[in-house]
Order: C-alpha cells, then structure tokens, then sequence
C-alpha cells in the first residue's frame, strides 16, 4: 500500500510537469519550474523511488510517441536522464527500455534525433558499468585528480553589478558559498566510493556502515580506495566487451578491504536487516565561481587562469608571455628560420646536391625532403606543444553537444577542459558578452592558448529589473531588454518553463535576509536549477555576430569599430546648420524633424542571389535587430551542421520614415515605419545632420556625432594555423580551403538550450 501510494505521488507529480508544459493561462504559469524541482527532491531525498519514477517517465514517453505529443519528449526525457545519473538500483531492463526508446527518437528530426543520440550514448556506458555517469561527471565537475579520466569542468557565473543590483549579486554569491562549505574534496571523494560500491553490489552494500568507514578514513586510505574505485570502474567503462562479473570481484576486494570479509559474507547473505531506508548520496553540485563583470579582457583572463593554476602562474602587463600548461612563450612559437647563404639557384648549389641519396641512409628514413640551409618547416601545434597526458581516454566521456563555436578541433587533440561560462542580466550583458567573445577570438588568431585545449560553452539566465507599480517607463523598459530571453524561450519550451522563470524567485532571494546559520541543511532552488541547466542544456543556438564600422564627423578623429548582437538603434541628433544660418524654418516643420539619409543594402532573398537597393528617404530613425520578433520573421539562428548561405546573416531593418501628402486642406507629414530584412547595410546622413549609434540597448555603448556606418556580418577571424598549410590535408582539400579564403566564417556566438531550435 505504501508502495503504490509513492508510486501515485510521483505520478501527480509528473502530471503536474506535463500540465505545466502546456500551460498558456498566468494562473498555471506562476510556479513554472518547482513541479521539476520538487520531482527529482523526492527521489534524491528517498533514493528507492528511482526505480519508480523512471517507469512512470518511460511509460509517459512511449505513450506521447504513440500519440505525436512532441512537445514533451525532450523536456521527459531530460528529466529521465537526470534522474539515471543519480539513481542506483535501476534494472537492467529499464535501462534497456530507455535506450531502445532513445534509437527509436534516432528516426525523427532535429533536435529530437541529437538529443536522443547523446542520451543512447550515455545509457550504453551506463548499462555496461552502473555508476559511471555520476563518477565521471563528479570527477570532472569537481576537477579531482585523476590520471584515467583527466576532464576537468568549471562553470563561471558572470554578472555585471551595473546591470544587476548588488542585493542580487550578494544573495548569489551566499547561495553558492553555503551549498559549496560541503563539498570539499573529501567529501566528494566518499560520494564517489559510495555510489559506485552500491551501483554494483545492490542490496548487499551496507552503505551506512560503508558512509561511517569512509568518514573515519584519512585522506591518504580515502584517496588510496578512491583511486581504487576509480580504476575499477573506468577500465570496465574502455574495454570493448566488459565482463560484469570480474568488475564486480574487483568492486568487492575494494569493499571487503574496507568493512571486513564478515561484513561483505553478511550483505551477500541478505542485506541489513536495520537498514530500512539507506542514506542518500547526493550528486554535489558542480564548482562555481563567481564573478563581477569588469571588462571585455576578464573572459580571457579567468579562462587562462583556469587552465593555468595561480600559484604558477606569471602575469605580464597583458598576459602576452604565459606559458600555459608547458605551453611555451609565442616568440618561442614564431617560426624556426636560418639565415639561407645560397643564392637560390640551381647551379649555385654544391655538388651533390641533387643527387637522391641512398634507399638505407639516414637522409631516406627520415621524413621528407628539406632544403640544405633554407627556412626550416615550422613544427605542427599539436607535436610541438601537446604532451600525451592531454589526450583523454579512448573510452566515452561527456559529450558537449557538438561544436561549441570556439574553432575546430585540431587532429589528434582532444580538449580535456570545459568551461562553462554563464552570465546573468539582459540584452546589454549579451552585447558585452559578445564584445568579449570577439576578442577572445581575436587574440586566438595571435596567441593560440586557449582554442587547442578548451571547450567553451555559453549559457544565459535573464535577470531583468522588477516591475515597479506607478511607473510606467520601467515596465515598458523590462520586455524590451528582455528579448533574446523571449526567443530562446519561444524555440525551447522547455528553457522557457526552467530557466525564463528563475528571474521572480531570485529577486525574492535577493529581498530574505541572509541565513548566517551554515549548519543546518537546506535546498537551494535556484543553485539547483543553475546546476540542472549546465548539466542539461547541451544543445547550442548559434547566434550571428554583427560588426559596424563608424565613422564621426571629425576628419581627424579615425573610424570606430565594434559588434553587436541584439540591436543598433538609430536616433538623430539636434540640428548642426551651416555658417550661413539655414533653419529648416524656410522649409517647413517637418524638414526640422530627422536627417535626409542615404541607404544602401543587399535585399535578402529566398533565391540567395545579391540584390542591391539604394534610396535617399528622410527618417527620424533607425533599428537594426537581429533576433526576429516571431517565428515567421526568418531565423537568426541555425543549426551549426547545416547552415543556409545567407539565413542565419538578416538583419530586421524599421525605418521611420517621414512622409510628406498634399489634400485639400494643404500639405499634411506623418511618418511610416518601412521594414525590411538585409544582411550588409550602410547608412550616412546627407544634410549635416549627426546621427548617434546605440549598441545592444547599452548606455555605455554609444557613439555620437556620427555621419556614416556600416554594418555586416561579423567574419570569423582565421586563425594562423589555419592560413599555413595543414599538413594531414589531401592537395584537393588543400585547394579548397584556399578557395573557401575568399568568403569567411561567420562568427556565431552559441548559447546552450536543453534541444536546441524545436521546429
């Protein structure tokens, strides 16, 4: 009886998150995202539920199959998977059931086939050996050592204390400083121990005898069965037919050598019969640092110093001469040349030279032919500077969603460090993000530090002002900041129910007094939510980076340049009239209202051909967005794989145009808004009018007195490694990457969703 009123509870409970899918009315709409809080607190507080609720989720997706209910799939199946990393005691047969589910999703389109993709992958490691996602992704998210699986992951919380009160900021920061006092190194070393001696012993591990051993143990006895654990575990994980029964002897010396053989003989004989409801083991939320947004260069900096500890760390001026994880200054990566004393030609060149030398002399076993005293060929990134003990295990390890938009992987490398960079605010702080992100790929194409040997992941919680009664300026001013929040949200419904409805319950954090007792246990909403959508949202949008080039009306003063990613907006300056004291009021009002403006752009079409458009209209202002209002309005965004030639490239173009009529009563002006979609545009005023420039909605952002600027695509800066020929390429591919020089890459900021772009 008990059993099944669980069993119901749970049931309601995933009813609940269904209903709150569909939701359209505010009323169902006021405690979005607790349903899936309160869910997954009820097995993690009463672990023999799992078993339970991954049936009640199995059977919800096979029936939304069976009736095309789409919309649910992937917000289920997420909820499913969380709970499969946390749970022990899980059947084989569930986990068979999930993952034949998981390649049956294989035959539908994106982003149902890449979701379900990466979630087979991870029930086939975690079928195999039990325990080997939550070992994994502790290991990682906790950067413990270990040499058979080195992947290390951090999430860096930005927020801009400009743009988010200090109220907000200082209730953050003692969240995560409270849940993290806990998790010190030890502690999540006994997790890992004790999850994966009960993931594989079931009933017969004691595991409150086995959590009061591992708190009594040293830290060298506890690092010495974790390294055990460990070992065990991955070697399990890489071989390509594992053998469960050996994986279990092994996982049983380690537990005999920790209670005792009587201890182990008793468990294997039935379990303990005091033990009613074992103790829990939590899965220790991921480190966070948190961070106050200065500038466009703390990006970088916070990423070297991940990569590179402190205490060995020496900074420069700008941090040009770091040498990185054995990585060498960039003099010493300048290419390797000699002085050349021949003259280039062929009879000036001794005797002999031309002669091919012997099958069995040195010269032929070595590799290739080198010019005698010319330039020498300048040693390949990854020989050069790689040691072995960056490239990861052969076996699987957590996926991040394909290309994280931070250039390519080189051949033969792979990344062992995640940085999962999560920033806080509006549109204004995605423009700076994105300014940031420009540089960091800009000093890439000098430096090269980071793009070898990182994973850069981008992740976005809106926090937007609260809405203050009797002022109407600031609810006007809310949804408009608000607006890449609104599009994510529209394409990922279930972004929209996790993460949009955060920004309530952490300005009621930010108004509670701060708890200065850190004793007593509590469960922190919004860190877990945080930590939900960093292990969860593996699934980027692509978002293009736009450059404008400015130039002002000071000859003298140089032309500006600088990006954007949600909006340039257009607003015309008081009048600037010539020496001989024109006034517009000789010409009538409505030639003093805006600037006579000069437009020229390439037309969007579906046919993809260039089409180019010039008009002179008097306007009163312009704005360019890139993210479209509603769904019809043509995408911003693509996936990565499979992009559109010029799609992903529009800009949304309004005009306020000033329009002049003639009726019976006289001439009559009234403005009109024109749009339309363009991918390059420029705009210069023509009766000495100025124009003033406002990037991302950003007060800090804006130039003035300007008379002309350009806007397109931003390009993806190549790097140097890319320009030199790449040794493993066929000549074919070679002269293909030539002929692809000519046209660039966009340069695409990703920002991590649950399923990407849901069509």
């Amino acid at each position: 009886m008990e059993s099944s009123d669980a069993e119901l509870d749970l049931l309601r409970s995933v009813q609940a998150v269904l209903r709150e899918l569909g939701a359209q009315a505010p009323a169902l709409q006021s405690n979005q995202g607790m349903w899936r809080w309160s869910l997954h607190k009820k097995v993690e507080r009463d672990p023999q539920k799992s078993p339970a609720l991954v049936r009640i989720l199995l059977r919800e997706l096979e029936k939304a199959e069976n009736e095309d209910l789409r919309h649910i799939i992937i917000p289920l199946l997420h909820t499913l998977m969380y709970v499969l990393m946390k749970a022990t005691g899980i059947t084989e047969e569930l986990y068979q059931r999930t993952y034949t589910f998981c390649t049956r999703l294989l035959t539908l389109p994106t982003p149902y086939c890449t979701v379900a993709l990466d979630c087979a992958i991870r029930l086939k490691t975690e079928t195999a050996v039990p325990g080997t996602l939550y070992q994994r992704m502790v290991i990682a998210e906790q950067n413990l050592i270990s040499e058979l699986y080195p992947y290390q992951e951090r999430v860096f919380l930005f927020v801009d204390p400009e743009l988010v009160s200090a109220s907000v900021c200082s209730a953050l920061l003692l969240e995560i400083q409270a849940a993290q006092l806990q998790q010190t190194p030890e502690a999540c070393m006994r997790h890992v121990v004790s999850h994966a001696l009960q993931a594989a012993l079931g009933e017969a591990c004691h595991l409150a005898a086995l959590q009061k051993k591992l708190q009594a143990s040293p830290r060298r006895a506890l690092e010495r069965y974790f390294n055990a654990v460990v070992a065990a575990v991955e070697q399990m994980a890489n071989e390509p037919s594992p053998s469960r029964a050996g994986h279990l002897e092994r996982l049983e010396e380690i537990y005999c050598s920790l209670l005792g053989p009587l201890a182990a003989a008793r468990g294997r004989c039935g379990g303990d019969p005091l033990q009613d409801r074992p103790p829990s083991i939590p899965l220790p939320s991921p480190h966070i640092t948190f961070h106050l947004w200065t500038d466009k260069e703390q990006l970088w900096k916070e990423l070297v110093l991940f990569l590179r500890p402190q205490s060995y760390l020496r900074l420069s001026a700008d941090l040009e001469a770091l040498d990185l994880q054995g990585l060498p200054p960039d003099h010493e990566l300048a290419r390797v040349s000699m002085l050349s004393t021949d003259s280039g030609i062929e009879r000036d060149l001794p005797l002999g030279a031309d002669e091919p030398p012997a099958p069995s002399s040195p010269e032929m076993e070595r590799a290739g032919l080198q010019r005698k005293g010319g330039i020498k060929k300048r040693a390949w990134l990854p020989d050069l500077l790689l040691p072995d003990s960056w490239h990861g295990p052969p076996g699987l390890h957590r996926r991040t969603g394909g290309l994280s938009g931070d250039g390519e992987l080189l051949p033969g490398v792979s990344r062992v460090h995640t940085a999962r960079v999560l920033v806080l605010g509006d549109d204004r702080m995605l423009g700076r993000l994105a300014q940031a992100y420009h540089t960091l790929r800009k000093r890439e194409t000098q430096t090269f530090y980071l793009t070898p040997r990182l994973s850069l992941q981008f992740y976005y919680i809106p926090i937007l002002a609260p809405e203050v009664t009797g002022r109407e300026p600031t609810a006007s001013r809310q949804p408009e900041l608000g607006e890449l929040a609104t599009f994510l949200g529209r394409v990922d419904r279930w972004y929209q129910n996790t993460v949009n409805t955060l920004c309530p319950a952490i300005h009621k954090l930010a108004e509670m007094p701060p708890s200065l007792d850190t004793s007593r246990t509590v469960d922190p909403f919004i860190l877990d939510v945080i930590t939900y959508y960093v292990r969860m949202g593996t699934q980027p949008i692509y978002f293009q980076i736009f450059t404008v080039k400015i130039f002002f009306s000071e000859l003298s003063q140089d032309p500006a340049e600088d990006v954007f990613l949600t909006e340039l907006k257009v607003k015309i300056q008081d009048s600037k009239f010539p020496k001989d004291g024109f006034s517009p009021k000789k010409r009538g009002v409505a030639e003093g209202q805006g600037a006579e403006l000069f437009i020229c752009y390439e037309k969007a079409l579906l046919s993809h051909r260039a089409r180019e458009v010039t008009a002179s209209l008097r306007a009163t202002g312009l704005v360019l967005k890139a993210i479209p209002a509603n769904d019809t309005e043509g995408p911003t965004y693509f996936p990565h794989a499979a992009a559109p030639a010029t799609d992903h490239t529009c800009l949304n173009v309004s005009v306020t145009e000033v329009v002049k009529s003639s009726n019976l009563a006289g001439r009559s002006f009234s403005t009109v808004t024109n749009t339309f979609r363009t991918a390059n545009i420029q705009i210069q005023s023509q009766d000495q009018r100025l124009l003033t420039l406002s990037l991302d909605k950003d007060n800090q952002r804006t130039f003035k007195d300007v008379v002309r600027f350009e806007v397109a695509p931003c390009p993806e800066p190549c790097s140097r490694v890319q320009k030199s020929k790449a040794p493993w390429l066929s000549l074919y591919q070679q002269e293909e990457m030539e002929m692809t020089k000519a046209k660039p890459k966009p340069l695409l900021m990703p920002i991590n969703t649950f399923s990407g772009i849901v069509q």
